[in-house]
């Protein structure tokens, strides 16, 4: 609390400078609006971000659920956020990550922060992805939509809103469902595996399906979100919200196992109070819980023997709950201050279950009903002048993991400062500079710490440290009448990295020191008023310090190679628009074959879209994806995650969809 102190001390000049009215202050991030109403080719957020922003990539692991890169960090260095509260997936195999338990029909807008400028939030160490839902509107409206596509692909959704200035609500359900894409060389997910030709083994160990279960639909997914925002004065409002997800039978062909089902739930409770006086702007509290329960299984898998009988099933669960209060006030016209508290529980547990021959495993636990429990309080000062914003925030984190204590594994007690400047210039009204500097750290999570294999390999290793990033980011942005463009760099320095060692026999995780740098540039040009043009591009480089032990590379793992997005618009009407897009990649030519990366080709692929009008209240989106069929594949094969191999101990590569045919109707009142 002292060195908080000092910080707010040193940040006080700033309110004796020029008064400027105060407008918002905002890191040079990425804004993507009305998600909902253009992301309609299907509910996976993740395949949808790596659309529209260059500096993500997509981790393919099934037909839904899929995970992002982000500037070469997953996983916990990134933070996914649902209206501010925290979901974590209870997979310790990343099959059910935060980005798909929430579908894009909820979603309003989505900011992504890039960089460690977040201290509102619990493990922001190297960005952030906020998700804001769709929010209820006075008066009566609502949409239902019709989604069909390739593979038997079939969605269905539907929203109603309604109230008045006093109480609003809003109820928003969907469901769908998808055969096994084929990909580029006509493969479904059975036949993927078939083409990997795993090495001859006994029937215990084979991956394969069975050939009863070889055409069996990739997932089945519904949802629903409720919400409720009541103003209970002029300048009070409580909002409360819950989603629900159900997905049932979800096939993961480059995995041991499939999920039976990923079951989630999140309730989220906002009350925020202004205009208290001059201390209090506005006063904030937010309560959230959510929980995920998540069995895997080798049922349908040639492994489980006839009639399932050696089946076997890894129960996961996870349960969070968290509670923020924040207060912001001005001092002054040109300076807003927010001051924090920020604290959140989280608990872990894993349980393996086996049948007939596999019985032994039963009762043992892979995560050991690990709690993580945090509390911390945080400052963020917003100043502005003439022509210069400055944003600067602190934080300080207390976090302690306790596992069950069943296995006798140690508890981890850890506490860190996280801090961060960013400053925009506007040099002339086409011209804006921009620069920050920030360190934040993450602790590891139980998986990294205690997590035990079904063969009994302990791959945790319990001693490992907290990650922290040291960055600097910089950039440029003109602005000009039909023309505008981005460009971003940024170096990161991280200490204590958490990473993966395959060619240790257990303790597999490791701390260690590696950069990240790298360069994006984003842009437009406007032809005309019908006519513009979308661009970027994203280029990252990862490095060790130094081998691992035992190794020769340097090249850090899931660091995508250079990325590039462009697309052709045409606006034809008030609400029509048509586009072509080309999303492309070079080659993997830099990664971590010591820990099973491998050489992937580039790709290019062109998509075709047009959303027509049809009178004031319907709307037609017909669309075509990868349109020449190519076979290509966008994830690499780090052996931090449990993927089938070959008979030479190649990892298996999961090719991305052929081509893919879609069409949905929505009709809005």
């Amino acid at each position: 609390m002292k060195k908080i102190t000092c910080c707010l001390l040193l940040c006080a000049p700033l309110a004796h400078a020029d008064e400027i009215n105060l407008g918002s202050i905002m890191v040079e991030g990425t804004k993507i609006s009305d998600v909902s109403g253009d992301e309609v080719k299907s509910a996976d957020l993740a395949e949808a971000l790596t659309k529209k922003v260059p500096s993500i990539s997509l981790v393919r692991r099934s037909g839904i659920a899929n995970d992002i890169i982000l500037r070469g960090q997953k996983k916990d260095n990134i933070n996914v956020l649902i209206d501010d509260a925290k979901i974590y997936g209870a997979c310790p195999n990343r099959m059910d990550p935060v980005t798909s338990h929430i579908l894009t029909n909820n979603i309003d807008s989505i900011e992504i922060i890039e960089g460690p400028y977040d201290v509102e939030n619990f493990g922001t160490l190297s960005g952030a992805v906020k998700i804001t839902t769709i929010e209820p509107e006075a008066g009566l409206s609502g949409e239902v939509s019709v989604n069909l596509g390739s593979w038997d692909y079939r969605k269905a959704a539907a929203n109603i809103s309604g109230g008045n200035e006093t109480v609003k609500f809003l109820l928003s359900a969907s469901t769908e469902s998808s055969a096994q894409y084929e990909d580029g060389n006509g493969d479904t997910f059975a036949e993927q595996i078939e083409r990997l030709n795993p090495p001859s083994m006994m029937p215990a160990m084979d991956p394969r399906y069975k050939t009863e279960y070889a055409d069996i639909d990739a997932y089945e997914k519904s949802t629903l979100l409720g919400k409720i925002f009541a103003n209970i004065t002029d300048d009070q409002q409580l909002k409360f919200s819950y989603t629900a997800n159900r997905t049932d039978d979800v096939l993961y062909p480059s995995s041991k196992m499939d999920a039976l089902y990923d079951d989630s739930d999140i309730y989220n409770l906002d009350y925020t109070i202004n205009n208290i006086g001059s201390l209090s702007k506005s006063l904030s509290f937010q309560v959230y819980d959510s929980q995920v329960q998540h069995p895997m299984s080798t049922f349908y898998r040639i492994s489980s023997g006839p009639a399932s009988a050696n089946e076997v099933i890894s129960y996961l669960e996870t349960h969070t709950q968290g509670i923020k209060i924040m207060n912001s006030f001005n001092a002054g016209d040109s300076l807003e201050i927010n001051l924090g508290l920020d604290a959140s529980i989280r608990n872990w547990d894993g349980t393996y279950e086996g049948n007939g021959t596999r019985s032994g495993i039963t009762g043992r636990k892979s995560i050991d009903d690990v709690d993580t429990q945090n509390s911390a309080v945080f400052a963020e000062l917003n100043k502005k002048y003439d022509k210069t914003s400055i944003k600067a925030g602190v934080r300080y984190d207390d976090t302690s993991i306790k596992p069950g204590g069943t296995v006798g594994q140690p508890d981890n007690d850890y506490s860190y400062f996280s801090a961060n400047v960013f400053t925009t210039f506007q040099a002339s009204d086409s011209t804006k500079y921009f620069a920050g500097v920030g360190q934040a750290s993450r602790v590891p999570d139980a998986r990294e710490l205690y997590f035990i294999s079904s063969d009994n390999t302990v791959v945790g290793t319990p001693d490992l440290k907290e990650t922290t990033n040291l960055e600097l980011d910089m950039g440029i942005e003109n602005r000009y009448d039909s023309f505008n463009i981005k460009t971003k760099v940024f170096h990161s320095w991280l200490t204590d990295y958490i990473y993966y060692n395959s060619t240790v026999p257990a303790n597999r995780f490791e701390n260690i020191d590696a950069t990240i740098y790298g360069l994006d540039v984003s842009g437009a040009y406007y032809f005309n008023d019908e006519f513009s043009l979308d661009f970027g591009a994203a280029y990252q480089r990862g490095q060790k310090d130094q081998a691992l032990a035992g190794q020769t590379s340097t090249n850090l793992a899931e660091i995508p190679p250079l990325k590039a997005n462009l697309a052709l618009n045409y606006d034809y009407g008030l609400k029509s628009t048509a586009s072509i897009e080309l999303v492309a990649a070079d080659a993997w030519s830099d990664f971590d074959g010591d820990n099973g990366e491998q050489d992937i080709s580039g790709y290019g692929v062109v998509n075709l879209k047009a959303k027509h009008a049809l009178g004031k209240a319907m709307e037609l989106t017909l669309g075509i994806d990868n349109i020449f069929d190519k076979a290509y594949a966008v994830s690499n094969t780090y052996k931090d995650l449990t993927l089938l191999f070959d008979g030479s101990g190649d990892v298996m590569l999961m090719n991305e969809p052929g081509t893919y045919y879609y069409a949905n109707l929505a009709y809005k009142f």
